[in-house]
C-alpha cells in the first residue's frame, strides 16, 4: 500500500491543507514539522521502511507555524493519529480495504480538540487490522492496508498492537507525539515494546466518538510519546466531556491541565505496591525491574511486595463483553457512516473479508468475528459484564491498593519484543505485566521506559485507582527523574545481540 499512500500524500501537496507552505515564515515549530516529514520520508518510505505512518501531510509546517504564531497550547507540535479515529483530511479504515472509501470529513472529538489546542495532526499511523480483534491468530502490527508495521529497535520483531504504528513512529521520531487506542493492551503493549511513553487513561476521560469501536466498556485513545511531561501535555489537549459519548459524563476530577505539578512531584514516603508474581520467569526481565525498583526506592518510594494470582474468570466474562459489544458498536459506527457502498454490519465486514480473502485473510482468518456475530444473548452479556467489571475493579485493583495500603501497583508492562512471523501468528512471553485488570475496569495505567533486554525495550507499568490518572502521571514523572537506566536508540537495522 505504499504507492497509495505516496499517491495521496502527493495529492495533499496541491490542497489547500499544504497550499501556503513555502510562504510559511520559518519558526521552530514548522522546522520540527519539516524535520518530521523529512524523516517519515527516509526512514518510512524508504530505507527500513517501517510502515508505521500510512500517509502525512507535506502541508503541516505551515500549520505548526501558524499554531505558533497564535500562541495555542500545543504549539503547532505535530501529532500522529491511530487510523481507526476519523480526521477531516483523510479515510479512516481501521487497517481494512472494507473502509478504504470510509471519508467522513469529520473530525473525532478528541482531534477537533486537539487543533483547538494547536496541535497538528502530522498524519495517519498503521494499526494492527480491526484493531487486533479479527482473529485469535494475528500478527501485531499488519493491516491489509498499511502492510506490516516493523519495530525501529529491531525491524525483524515485532511492534505489538493494536497501536502499532504510533508506537513505533514515536520511537522514530517521525512526530512530537501520537495518539493510540486501547480496549486490552493497545497502547501500553507498543508503548513498551517500542521503548516509549504510553497512557492508557481511565475510561471516559478521553471520548470515543467517531473512533471505529470495540467495547463501550473497556476502549479509549491515549498519548503515546517520548516523556510522561508529553503525554501529561497532549491528554489535557484531547480529553473532555462529550455529549455523545455518556462515558465522559460522569468524570469526577477532570483537569484542564495535566502537566500541573508533574516537576514538583516526590515520591518520598509513597507507599507502591511490588506484583512480584506478575514480573514473570525471564530473569533478564526480572533484573531491568529490579533496577527500577531501586530506582524508586532511592527516590523515598516505599516498596511493598505483594504476592497476587488473578481470578481468571475476569478474562472469561470480559471475552463475552468484547465480542457482544463489537457487534453491537461496530453496527452502530458503521451506520453512522455519510458515505454510499460501505458495509453497514459485523455481518457485512465477515462477508467482504470471504469475498476478498486473498488480501485480508491470506495471514490469519476472521474467527472471533464470526463468534461476535453470533453473541446475541444480552442477559448473559450483562451478567459477564458485571462480573468483570466486579472482578477486576473492585475485586482485584481496588482490594490490592486497599489492602496493602498503596497508591500505586508496578509491573514490567510486557517482555522483549518477539521475531514476528506472518505465518504462525504472534508469540509473546505470557505472565508478565498486570495490565489486563486496568483495561477491564477502564482504571489509568502508564507504562514508562526502564531499560532493556539485549537492546529491546522494556517499560515499567504504573496502575492507579480509577479516576487517578493526574496522580499516576506524576509518580511516572518522579520515576523518569529518578531512573538510572540507559535506555536503547533505536537501530532501524534487524536485531543483533548486544555488543
Amino acid at each position: 500500500m505504499k504507492t497509495a499512500t505516496s499517491l495521496l500524500a502527493l495529492a495533499l501537496v496541491c490542497s489547500p491543507l499544504a497550499a501556503n507552505d513555502e510562504a510559511a515564515p520559518p519558526s521552530p515549530a514548522a522546522e520540527a514539522a519539516k524535520a518530521h516529514i523529512d524523516r517519515i520520508a527516509s526512514l518510512d518510505d524508504a530505507g527500513p521502511m517501517l510502515n508505521a505512518v500510512i500517509v502525512y501531510n507535506p502541508g503541516a509546517p505551515a500549520l505548526a507555524a501558524e499554531a505558533e504564531r497564535k500562541g495555542l497550547p500545543l504549539a503547532g507540535r505535530t501529532v500522529l493519529v491511530k487510523d481507526n479515529i476519523e480526521t477531516y483530511e483523510w479515510p479512516t479504515t481501521a487497517g481494512s480495504l472494507a473502509l478504504a472509501d470510509n471519508r467522513t470529513a469529520r473530525d473525532a472529538p478528541m482531534i477537533a480538540k486537539l487543533r483547538e489546542h494547536g496541535g497538528v495532526v502530522l498524519g495517519k499511523t498503521n494499526l494492527s487490522e480491526w484493531a487486533n480483534i479479527r482473529s485469535d491468530d494475528s500478527t501485531s502490527g499488519w493491516s491489509a492496508v498499511g502492510g506490516l508495521t516493523r519495530n525501529p529497535h529491531a525491524t525483524d520483531r515485532n511492534s505489538c498492537g493494536s497501536s502499532s504504528g504510533s508506537g513505533a513512529a514515536v520511537a522514530a521520531g517521525f512526530a512530537w507525539a501520537a495518539i493510540g487506542t486501547e480496549t486490552n493492551g493497545s497502547i501500553t503493549c507498543p508503548a513498551s515494546i517500542n521503548g516509549v511513553v504510553g497512557f492508557k487513561p481511565s475510561v471516559g476521560l478521553v471520548s470515543r466518538t467517531h473512533v471505529v469501536p470495540i467495547s463501550s466498556t473497556q476502549d479509549t485513545a491515549g498519548p503515546m510519546t517520548q516523556t510522561v511531561f508529553d503525554a501529561a501535555l497532549l491528554l489535557g489537549a484531547i480529553a473532555g466531556e462529550d455529549s455523545a459519548d455518556p462515558a465522559t459524563q460522569t468524570v469526577p476530577n477532570r483537569r484542564a491541565d495535566y502537566t500541573e505539578g508533574l516537576a514538583q512531584f516526590s515520591l518520598e514516603g509513597v507507599r507502591i505496591g511490588v506484583m512480584r508474581k506478575q514480573v514473570g520467569r525471564l530473569a533478564d526481565v526480572e533484573a531491568v525491574f529490579e533496577t527500577a525498583l531501586a530506582d524508586l526506592g532511592r527516590a523515598g518510594a516505599v516498596l511493598v511486595d505483594i504476592e497476587f494470582d488473578p481470578n481468571r474468570d475476569m478474562y472469561r466474562d470480559s471475552y463475552t463483553v468484547l465480542k457482544f459489544e463489537l457487534r453491537e458498536e461496530m453496527a452502530k459506527y458503521l451506520q453512522s457512516l455519510p458515505g454510499t457502498g460501505l458495509p453497514r454490519t459485523l455481518t457485512d465486514l465477515i462477508a467482504f473479508n470471504k469475498a476478498h480473502a486473498d488480501t485480508e485473510m491470506r495471514w490469519f482468518g476472521q474467527n472471533v468475528f464470526e463468534e461476535a456475530d453470533q453473541e446475541a444473548d444480552r442477559e448473559a452479556y450483562e451478567t459477564a459484564r458485571a462480573n468483570a467489571v466486579r472482578i477486576a475493579g473492585e475485586e482485584t485493583l481496588d482490594k490490592l491498593l486497599a489492602d496493602h495500603d498503596v497508591q500505586f501497583l508496578v509491573a514490567p508492562t510486557r517482555g522483549p519484543t518477539w521475531t514476528t512471523d506472518l505465518v504462525h501468528g504472534d508469540y509473546s512471553i505470557g505472565g508478565i505485566g498486570l495490565g489486563s485488570p486496568a483495561a477491564i475496569a477502564g482504571y489509568p495505567h502508564l507504562t514508562v521506559p526502564m531499560g532493556a533486554v539485549e537492546t529491546l525495550p522494556i517499560g515499567l507499568s504504573i496502575i492507579g485507582g480509577k479516576w487517578q490518572d493526574h496522580a499516576v502521571l506524576k509518580a511516572g514523572a518522579a520515576y523518569e527523574r529518578a531512573r538510572t537506566a540507559v535506555l536503547p536508540a533505536p537501530s532501524f537495522k534487524p536485531w543483533r545481540p548486544a555488543d
